[in-house]
């Protein structure tokens, strides 16, 4: 077994056929230990972290942990040897985006992220919006998320270029004080004018390495309750659709499209918890109506500046292709307003 601080070789094709054994410092503190992986093996397959850290191969300081565990500086991490399956998987090299910037300064950077980009490069993906935006500005010595969207969410998304800032934003975020909204539309008349839901939710991998998101049903001390919480509030209401408004309240993978499909009105396009009969004649366009992504828009953040303490209110405005729906959908459909 060999000790090392940095393991810049790991990703190469082939790990040499030894133990390493990691000291986590303060760029990884924090971090969850799948992420971890997912940072330093892009070539390796999610599915095949997952299975390490299942089996036990996978330890921080001598004990088997869960893919949610959060590294602590000093914490020991066992790394066994992997393989990166470069042969056997195609990697994909977008070119790099010019990414719209809503706010910038020497603390934080804000985007308004497009849909279809992720925010992480991950399993056949070498380039995320984090990647990328590295490779534009080599000169940056820090630059990190302070929170995510998945894949298919556009709007504001907010990193750090420093350390302390990260560590800040993560504490108002933690506290409540980061008021994030965002625009989505669902499937179905939402009656309330705004309702608040309280369901918590558990987090799962299928076989495939695949994370997914449910709400809890009863008790049960195998699974890890985790309280979520979301305001929602109607804007508008057609015949079979209604636009709302989403105010996130805890930050919970899946959140949003999990809370509202289980009330039964699944996002429109969403691939993972919708309506995919539904899903199908919007992507073949069919009544005129057509969508090819999900309706999730992260509009607006707002915040404390980490370092100065003054207000900042960040906002995205709907895409193209989201407006062009909606507009489909007040020409097609009369509309109730609530």
């Amino acid at each position: 077994m060999k000790s090392i601080g940095k393991i810049n070789t790991l990703n190469k094709n082939i790990m040499p056929d030894m133990v390493i054994v990691e000291n986590i410092n303060e760029e990884a503190d924090g971090q969850r230990i799948d992420n971890f992986f997912f940072k330093r093996f892009k070539r390796v397959p999610k599915s095949h972290i997952y299975q390490l850290l299942r089996s036990g191969q996978v330890r921080v300081n001598s004990k088997r942990i869960n893919a949610d565990y959060r590294l602590q500086q000093n914490d020991k991490v066992r790394i066994p040897p992997i393989r990166t399956f470069q042969s056997a998987q195609k990697i994909i090299k977008p070119p790099l985006a010019a990414f719209e910037v809503l706010f910038e300064d020497e603390w934080l950077l804000a985007i308004n992220k497009p849909s279809g980009i992720a925010v992480h490069g991950g399993s056949g993906i070498s380039y995320g919006v984090i990647e990328q935006l590295r490779a534009h500005h080599p000169d940056w010595k820090f630059l990190e998320l302070v929170h995510r969207l998945d894949r298919e969410t556009s709007g504001v998304l907010l990193l750090a270029k420093k350390r302390s800032a990260l560590v800040e934003a993560h504490r108002q975020i933690r506290e409540g004080i980061v008021q994030k909204r965002y625009s989505v539309m669902v499937k179905g008349r939402w009656r309330n004018a705004k309702q608040s839901v309280k369901l918590s939710l558990n987090k799962f991998v299928t076989a495939d390495g695949e994370r997914r998101v449910m709400v809890m049903s009863g008790k049960n001390e195998e699974k890890k309750e985790l309280p979520a919480h979301t305001v929602f509030t109607l804007k508008k209401n057609w015949q079979n659709f209604s636009l709302l408004e989403a105010e996130l309240k805890t930050g919970r993978t899946h959140q949003i499209r999990v809370h509202l499909a289980h009330l039964g009105f699944p996002i429109v396009g969403d691939d993972k918890y919708g309506d995919f009969e539904l899903n199908k004649k919007l992507m073949k366009g069919k009544q005129r109506l057509a969508l090819k992504r999900m309706f999730l828009h992260a509009a607006s953040l707002k915040m404390t500046h980490p370092a100065t303490g003054e207000y900042i209110g960040l906002e995205a405005a709907l895409p193209n292709d989201l407006t062009a729906f909606l507009q489909r959908l007040d020409e097609e459909i009369p509309v109730n307003r609530p």
